[in-house]
């Protein structure tokens, strides 16, 4: 039987275009979103076969629907071979303005326990395998913190730490866990974006990258390669000159800008 993908957040973007490449691949896909109609349509526009793949419609941050979708997705297609945890969601803040303390509760319930909540239904089935895959998305954005990016920098430097855990929990087992920090990609997530965003990539030449990172089973990689320099030299700068480089840069729209 084809070897199968699980993918949340499949609905446009990364997951669209990581779900085309990897059918192409021959996988068969579990793709899911809350939008399950929109996968539907673009399935049906991409002319794949039914057969190859089932859709499912979730929130990735409802941990008992995740738990209850993973048991579902094994019943009916069997255990995945790779799961990639794709979902995520970019807001802006501002610590000064109450509310959005519950736009950063937000983020990191989509970005940080959703990512989770993913791997849950797997890890223990894979590990008794003993192979898969466990991807998790991070971004450049979370080697450092950017001035009105909080929330967004601080699940996505989470995302880079818990995949680290993880790693070394499931080192012995056989399954790896693969982070993938893409640079600026040009999705719907960052066309709301009112600052310049230097190597912007098209997501189909994100998911072909990602898809030989995987594949191989590297434990991190930034993409496109551009960027790893430039995380490179990110890590590298000190405070000072780092804060000096971002002052005056413009803040990433928050939650009242974007509706």
């Amino acid at each position: 039987m084809a070897p199968l993908v699980f993918i949340t957040g499949a609905s446009s973007g990364l997951g669209q275009s990581l779900a085309a490449r990897f059918y192409v691949a021959g996988y068969r896909l579990a793709l899911v979103a809350r939008r399950a109609d929109v996968i539907e349509q673009w399935a049906h526009s991409a002319q794949l076969n039914p057969q190859r793949y089932r859709v499912y419609c979730a929130d990735v941050s409802d941990v008992e629907g995740m738990a209850t979708l993973g048991a579902q997705c094994i019943a009916n297609q069997g255990l995945p071979d790779v799961v990639i945890a794709n979902a995520g969601i970019s807001i802006g803040m501002d610590t000064a303005i109450r509310s959005d303390l519950a736009v950063m509760q937000r983020v990191f319930a989509t970005n940080n326990l959703g990512l989770a909540a993913t791997f849950h239904p797997f890890v223990r089935a894979m590990a008794q395998r003993g192979s898969g895959r466990l991807v998790g998305i991070a971004s450049v954005a979370g080697i450092r913190g950017l001035p009105g990016h909080g929330a967004y920098c601080a699940s996505k430097a989470g995302v880079i730490a818990y995949c680290e855990s993880l790693r070394g929990e499931l080192r012995a087992t056989g399954v790896r866990v693969v982070t993938l920090s893409p640079g600026y990609i040009d999705t719907p997530l960052t066309q709301k974006n009112a600052y310049r965003m230097p190597f912007l990539m098209h997501p189909d030449d994100f998911a072909a990258a990602a898809f030989k990172a995987i594949e191989a089973g590297r434990s991190y990689r930034v993409i496109p390669w551009q960027m790893a320099w430039v995380a490179r030299l990110l890590r590298a700068l000190p405070n000072a000159v780092f804060d000096r480089a971002v002052a005056g840069r413009p803040r990433k729209n928050r939650a009242e800008a974007l509706e």
